[in-house]
């Protein structure tokens, strides 16, 4: 039995209808995290009806984990250990969704069970993340078996319920059980693609924080033909204090929260990364943000702060008042250089110093920037194993451009982080009619099965040179 027998046999569990079969099961599974008390029953039995008993027939030892922060929420870790002094590998996924809102999927769809039209496999979760681990599986399933039941590595999966909610409780438990979770190596699939055709690679993700600015001036709105001029408008306030943070342009003006710079590593990397260009994607302004850099740069590269959200008075039926108080919701995307713990001292100084004392900063959930370096030793192993499976170049981002919970990983856990994605820009996640595209999905069978493969095969070279610093042979 060789690698190409597994890559084969990994694809062909689409065409013998396996690979639906088990993700239309999983779909079924209503778990809502952001409706935690109404879905507690199907999140819990995804873990305990799903996953637990699928993990088992691959040769794990599964255990539950109660999660320390929400009780709704529960955790998974699975073992698959052949013999100490392999080559360890976590991977990670989430068994939760979004919220399924059924009555905005169009007609002839339903959120919790899969529906099959031509390329597109439409359900909640397709493609964040029942759909990506389901894929994950189904591979690893096939190289065991080719491989005679040994992977020649062991393994280890963390699945969390709570992802969608911010990962309540995740930082504790891997903190809790840092031991048990110890590895050499993470894998995990999640976020798009670059493009559906392109094979993509991402070592972290930007950092984000969100932040309210709220300006409560007197307790009702009065008169604006009476009082205008007389009274501060806090709506007026808001805005000008938005535009002493990000211009006209959106040029960060914070310089506290600026970027030293790209790095060389990153530049080269993004270099033949293009942003967008897809049927359903957006057109690129390209003198929006940063001037100088590429639009690869400028989202993958660089710090952007977004106004999510603003309001003051009432915008569906406005009246001549000057309003009480205003409120502006913010979101703050940053990358490696700029410390979580900098942003929030950096923003109140800011304001202070161009007169905005008097508004209020308000902070709501964040995460740290994380981006493994792109020339690590298990980068150019990824790639090449990429490269061999599919035959074409992958696409390496140093980092995503949206946020994920790799910094428990990177950072608490001081894992190297590789992310195969196996989803692409338009699949509508988190949105009505998500769907896994079933291409991008047959070709990540492939590369996860080659993936699985190399690691059986040279995981304990890349670890030994990744030690010593030398070139490792592939």
């Amino acid at each position: 039995m060789t690698r190409e027998t597994a890559v084969e046999r990994a694809q062909g569990v689409i065409d013998s209808g396996a690979f639906a079969e088990a993700l239309a099961r999983r779909l079924r599974y209503a778990s809502e995290s952001e409706e935690p008390q109404a879905a507690a029953k199907a999140l819990r039995a995804y873990l305990d009806d799903e996953m637990a008993p699928s993990l088992t027939a691959l040769g794990f030892a599964c255990r539950p984990v109660e999660n320390p922060v929400d009780a709704r929420l529960p955790l998974l870790i699975a073992e698959r250990i052949e013999q100490p002094g392999l080559p360890t590998v976590l991977m990670y996924a989430h068994g939760d969704v979004v919220r399924g809102h059924a009555a905005q999927w169009r007609e002839g769809l339903a959120p919790w069970e899969l529906r099959i039209e031509g390329e597109r496999w439409y359900g909640r979760g397709t493609a964040d993340n029942k759909g990506q681990h389901s894929i994950n599986l189904a591979a690893l399933e096939q190289v065991i078996a080719v491989r005679g039941g040994s992977l020649g590595f062991n393994l280890k999966l963390l699945v969390e319920m709570g992802e969608e909610a911010g990962s309540p409780g995740l930082r504790e438990v891997c903190e809790q059980h840092r031991e048990a979770l110890r590895a050499d190596l993470f894998i995990a699939s999640d976020g798009p693609r670059v493009h559906a055709q392109r094979p993509t690679l991402f070592l972290g993700s930007r950092g984000a924080i969100n932040f309210e600015l709220r300006l409560n001036s007197r307790e009702r709105g009065f008169h604006s033909g009476n009082w205008g001029g007389l009274l501060v408008n806090p709506a007026v306030v808001l805005c000008n204090a938005v535009a002493s943070l990000v211009d006209g342009r959106g040029r960060l003006r914070v310089e506290a929260l600026r970027p030293s710079g790209v790095p060389a590593s990153v530049r080269r990397a993004l270099a033949d990364i293009e942003i967008g260009g897809g049927k359903d994607d957006p057109e690129v302004d390209a003198d929006w943000g940063e001037p100088g850099l590429t639009p690869a740069e400028r989202v993958i590269g660089w710090n952007s702060l977004e106004v999510l959200a603003m309001t003051a008075g009432n915008p569906a039926q406005p009246v001549g008042a000057i309003p009480g108080g205003a409120r502006v919701f913010c979101q703050l995307r940053f990358v490696v250089g700029t410390r979580l713990e900098n942003v929030v001292p950096a923003l109140r100084a800011h304001l202070d110093a161009e007169g905005f004392a008097d508004v209020e900063l308000h902070v709501g959930a964040s995460g740290e920037a994380t981006r493994l370096d792109p020339e690590d030793a298990w980068v150019e192993w990824a790639l090449d194993s990429i490269r061999r499976t599919t035959g074409k170049a992958p696409a390496l981002l140093p980092n995503l451009g949206g946020s994920l919970p790799n910094d428990i990983f990177a950072n608490t856990l001081g894992l190297p982080t590789l992310w195969v994605p196996h989803s692409y820009p338009a699949c509508a996640q988190h949105a009505p009619n998500e769907h896994l595209l079933e291409p991008v999905a047959r070709e990540g069978l492939a590369v996860m099965a080659g993936l699985f493969w190399d690691l059986g095969e040279s995981g304990a070279a890349v670890r030994a040179s990744r030690a010593s610093g030398t070139p490792a042979d592939f």
